[in-house]
This record gives structure tokens, C-alpha cells and sequence, in this order.
């Protein structure tokens, strides 16, 4: 089973037990955080898409630690001019543990479409 959720404007793809980097989040090591963006998920080969989410979908797991990515050089030059320009930048991230991925109420909300859609009996 996967999912293809989106974290803070990224999409990731994620599976029970995965660690995965993010844009930092607000919130301790230790902290449980739940996202229900999910976009697509994949059930033992069944492929629900959602539009634009999977109704009653949600993934949640809990911040294993903050670090800081690399860092990105930005060197800008000017040929002969002599200007040259010399800056740097490191992304923090935040590292994730997938705990669960549930799709709760998904049988519900369906029962409940279906239900509305019967004209009732006078």
C-alpha cells in the first residue's frame, strides 16, 4: 500500500514506515502530525484517485528530528567587470516517520451518496 500525498506544497510518495525529508514543520521531535492531502492511493492494486483529494484518506506518523539539508553555493559574476558575488543558503528540513496510512469513512461517505440519490417512497 502507498499513497501519494502532498506535505507543504510537495508531493511525496510514501509506504507504511518510510522516513522521509519535508520542508521544516512546526512542532518537537516526537510531535505526531497527521495529512490528509491525499492525492492517490494504492490499495493492494486498487487505485483510488481523488478529485482533488481521497475523501476520509490520511497518513500520520511523527517528526523524528529537524536537520539542515547541504549547502547551495550562489556565485554571481560579471566578466570583466570585476564584480563578483558570493552567497550561500541551507534548507532545513524536518525528518519524518510514516506511521499509518488509513482510509477511514471512505465506505461510509459512499453509503451515505447513495442514500441521498434514492428518491424516498410517498
Amino acid at each position: 500500500m502507498y499513497a501519494i500525498v502532498e506535505i507543504a506544497g510537495q508531493q511525496f510518495k510514501v509506504e507504511q514506515n518510510d522516513e522521509i525529508f519535508v520542508h521544516r514543520l512546526e512542532g518537537d521531535p516526537g510531535t505526531k502530525v497527521e495529512f490528509d492531502q491525499v492525492l492517490l492511493l494504492d490499495n493492494d492494486g486498487k487505485i483510488n484517485v481523488g478529485k482533488p483529494t481521497v475523501e476520509g484518506a490520511s497518513i500520520t506518523g511523527h517528526i523524528v528530528d529537524h536537520a539542515r539539508g547541504d549547502k547551495v553555493v550562489v556565485f554571481k559574476k560579471k566578466r570583466r567587470k570585476g564584480y563578483e558575488k558570493e552567497s550561500g543558503h541551507r534548507q532545513d528540513f524536518s525528518k519524518i516517520l510514516i506511521e499509518n496510512i488509513s482510509v477511514k469513512g471512505a465506505t461510509k461517505a459512499k453509503k451515505a451518496k447513495e442514500a441521498e440519490e434514492e428518491p424516498a417512497e410517498l
